[in-house]
C-alpha cells in the first residue's frame, strides 16, 4: 500500500480508494457473513443468469436491492417516533420485490451458518421469512404492541435510549463536536472543505438542520467541522463526507444543538429493475425517492443535492439509526428474526400497493407451497445455490487476502 499519510496525518485523496480497497477486503475477509453483505456484486451476477421466467415476477414497486441483515434497523423520524425499517437504499429502484426477499433470505441463512445452526433450522427460516412477509403485506404485521425478537429488541432498547451524546462518543469519541482526525475521518482539501461549506449556505440544504420537530424552522445553521468519511464497503472510490452542524445561536438565552450530516456520492444502481419504469434520472434523486417509498422515517430526513459536480444525498445521522448486527442466533432466535424482519419487508413493499395488487402478490408467491413446512421452490434453490457459490467465494477471497498479506 502506499504510504498516503503526511506528517499532519492527512490521507491524499490520490490514495483513499487503495486504503478504501484494503478495509473492504479485510471486512470481507472476517466472516462468511460479511463477505455476502460486502459483496452485492455476486448477487446480482447470479440474478442476470437466471433463466427469464425463473422467479415470480411482482408488481412494480420501489425495492431496496441490497435487501441484507446490516441494512435494517431502528430508524427515528422527524417527529421522535422509532421503528424498524430498512436504512439503507443506495441501490434502490422500481423492480421485482422478490429480489429483496432472496437477498435477506440470503442474508439470514449465512448468519445461521455462522451461528453453527442446522439446516433444518435455514429450512423454518425461510418458511418463517415467507409467513411474515406475507403478514406485511396483508397489513398484519405490526411491531408496536408485539414483543420483538430478542436480537432486534435489545437493538431497540439501545436505541430509544440514545442522545447525541451517545452519537458523539460513538463517532467522535467524545462529545466535542469536532471529528478526530485518524482511522475514521481523514482531512479534507482545501477545496473540498471550502465546497462543503459552500454547500450548507444553500437555503434548501441547510433546512436538513431544522427539519426536525424539536428544532426552529428558522435556526442559524453553522458548518463547525467537515471530513472524509472512511465507511462502508460500498464507498469505495466515491464522495464521502461527515459534516458537524451547529443550530441555532449558542448564547446565555439559547443552547446550540448540534447534528451530524452524512453526506455520500450516489452512482448507477447495480441491482435490476423493471424495464420501462419511470425513475429519476439523477440517482441521488433515485435514492431519495426509494427511501420516501420505502422508509418513510429515513426518506423524510434525506435530500438529494450536487457535490463537486457529482449527485450525492444527504441525511442526518440521529442517534437512534443503528443497524442490526446479528453475528450469532439461537434456533428460536433464528426462526423469529426471520419472520420478524420478512414482516418488515412485506410492510415496505405493502405501503406501495393498493388492496388488491398486494392480495394478488400474496397469492402468486403462495404458489408452489406444501400444507407443511416447506418455502415455496423458489426461494429454497436460490438460497441453496447462493450459499454454495457465496461459500466458494468467500474462501477464495481470504486465499487472495491471504497471499497478499504475505507478500
Amino acid at each position: 500500500m502506499p504510504d498516503s499519510k503526511s506528517k499532519r496525518g492527512t490521507v491524499q485523496p490520490g490514495d483513499r480508494a487503495a486504503m478504501l480497497a484494503d478495509s473492504r477486503n479485510l471486512k470481507m475477509a472476517r466472516s462468511a457473513h460479511a463477505y455476502v453483505r460486502g459483496n452485492t456484486k455476486q448477487f446480482y451476477e447470479w440474478l442476470k443468469a437466471l433463466a427469464p421466467d425463473a422467479l415470480p415476477e411482482g408488481p412494480a414497486v420501489w425495492i431496496c436491492g441490497d435487501c441484507h441483515l446490516g441494512n435494517l434497523g431502528p430508524i427515528a423520524s422527524v417527529s421522535g417516533g422509532v421503528e424498524i425499517q430498512i436504512r439503507d437504499l443506495d441501490q434502490t429502484v422500481i423492480g421485482n420485490p422478490v429480489h429483496d426477499l432472496i437477498r435477506l433470505g440470503l442474508s439470514l441463512a449465512m448468519a445461521a451458518r455462522g451461528s453453527d445452526l442446522p439446516g433444518v433450522t435455514t429450512a423454518v427460516m425461510l418458511e418463517q421469512l415467507m409467513e411474515g412477509y406475507s403478514a406485511g403485506l396483508a397489513g398484519t404485521h405490526d411491531d408496536s404492541d408485539a414483543p420483538l425478537p430478542s436480537p432486534v429488541h435489545l437493538v431497540m432498547k439501545d436505541a430509544l435510549r440514545r442522545s447525541w451524546k451517545h452519537l458523539a462518543r460513538d463517532r467522535f469519541d467524545d462529545v466535542v463536536p469536532a471529528l478526530p482526525i485518524g482511522k475514521r475521518f481523514w482531512k479534507l482539501t482545501a477545496d473540498e472543505r471550502d465546497q462543503v461549506a459552500r454547500l450548507f449556505e444553500r437555503k434548501s440544504v441547510s433546512r436538513l438542520a431544522t427539519i426536525l420537530s424539536s428544532r426552529d424552522d428558522d435556526a442559524p445553521v453553522e458548518v463547525l467541522d467537515a471530513a472524509y468519511w472512511m465507511k462502508g464497503c460500498s464507498s469505495l472510490g466515491l464522495l464521502r463526507y461527515a459534516v458537524v452542524l451547529g443550530v441555532g445561536r449558542d448564547d446565555h438565552k439559547n443552547e446550540r444543538q448540534y447534528c451530524l450530516v452524512d453526506i455520500k456520492e450516489a452512482v448507477p444502481a447495480a441491482a435490476p429493475a423493471y424495464p420501462k419504469t419511470r425513475m429519476p434520472t439523477d440517482h441521488a434523486q433515485r435514492v431519495v425517492d426509494g427511501a420516501r417509498h420505502l422508509s418513510p422515517h429515513l426518506g423524510d430526513r434525506m435530500l438529494a443535492a450536487e457535490l463537486m459536480g457529482r449527485p450525492v444525498f444527504l441525511r442526518e445521522l440521529l442517534p437512534q439509526d443503528l443497524k442490526l448486527e446479528i453475528e450469532q442466533l439461537t434456533r428460536d432466535e433464528a426462526t423469529e428474526v426471520a419472520a420478524f424482519l420478512g414482516g418488515v419487508v412485506g410492510k415496505a413493499h405493502a405501503r406501495q400497493m393498493d388492496g388488491p395488487t398486494a392480495l394478488k402478490w400474496r397469492a402468486e408467491l403462495n404458489k408452489g407451497r406444501s400444507k407443511t413446512l416447506d418455502a415455496p421452490g423458489w426461494l429454497w434453490n436460490s438460497i441453496v445455490d447462493l450459499v454454495a457459490s457465496h461459500e466458494a467465494g468467500y474462501l477464495n477471497h481470504c486465499r487472495r487476502y491471504a497471499l497478499r498479506e504475505a507478500a
